[in-house]
């Protein structure tokens, strides 16, 4: 599996993109190896994709981009010779709204307990299909409250990545008694208490809402 993301693809006018990936990183090398301080090639690892994750997640990074060493650059075209993966870490949270859309639902909105408060912490729209938009609404539509459940809202700002929900935003909302779980993916916890690149991967009908607090583990 092959680290580095750039490409040089025609020093001193000779076209390299003929050549193999595993060639065209050697040239790379004796090209720049020497040209800045501030330039830095990585090298490549002959180890299986299974070993290569489990080292990426244990760096807490974000993901995996891995090309074959035997590919040509093919101008243009997104080929089968190289892949991207994302690490994400997940946990159940419980829907204390929706935002309505196509198929009933747009977004859940989620949150998990501390205490006796339900904190809010992301509105979640990927990761649905129409069958599961559905199949959710059916669920959340006879636990509509007049009131919102969570109770760190509204929020004064939406933060760094959107990911706060103003007084705007909750006029948007559906509010729903909090007892359906759902199993949330997502990329990371934000400063600000909220996760980023959020997911929605099913719901859990075996989990209390009340025993849903957060994970600090990653990985619930």
């Amino acid at each position: 599996m092959e680290s580095n993301l750039c490409e040089l693809l025609a020093p001193e006018n000779r076209d390299l993109t003929h050549l193999p990936l595993i060639e065209r990183h050697e040239i790379m090398q004796s090209v720049l190896r020497f040209k800045s301080p501030r330039i830095r090639i990585t090298d490549y690892f002959e180890t299986s994709a299974a070993d290569m994750l489990d080292a990426a997640r244990g760096q807490g990074l974000e993901g995996v981009v891995a090309k074959r060493k035997d590919s040509r650059y093919e101008i243009g075209k997104r080929s089968g010779s190289w892949a991207k993966y994302r690490l994400n870490s997940g946990q159940e949270l419980v829907i204390g709204g929706y935002i309505p859309g196509a198929h009933g639902v747009d977004a859940i909105v989620v949150g998990y307990y501390r205490g006796k408060e339900l904190i809010h912490v992301a509105r979640v729209r990927n990761g649905f299909v129409p069958a599961s938009r559905r199949q959710v609404f059916a669920r959340l539509k006879p636990l509509v409250i007049p009131k919102c459940p969570f109770a760190n809202l509204p929020e004064r700002h939406k933060g760094r990545w959107g990911e706060g929900l103003t007084a705007a935003d909750m006029g948007k909302c559906v509010w729903v008694r909090p007892q359906l779980v759902a199993r949330i993916e997502f990329l990371e916890w934000t400063p600000s208490d909220h996760l980023r690149h959020a997911k929605f991967a099913g719901l859990r009908e075996d989990k209390d809402a009340r025993t849903v607090i957060k994970e600090h583990g990653g990985e619930g």
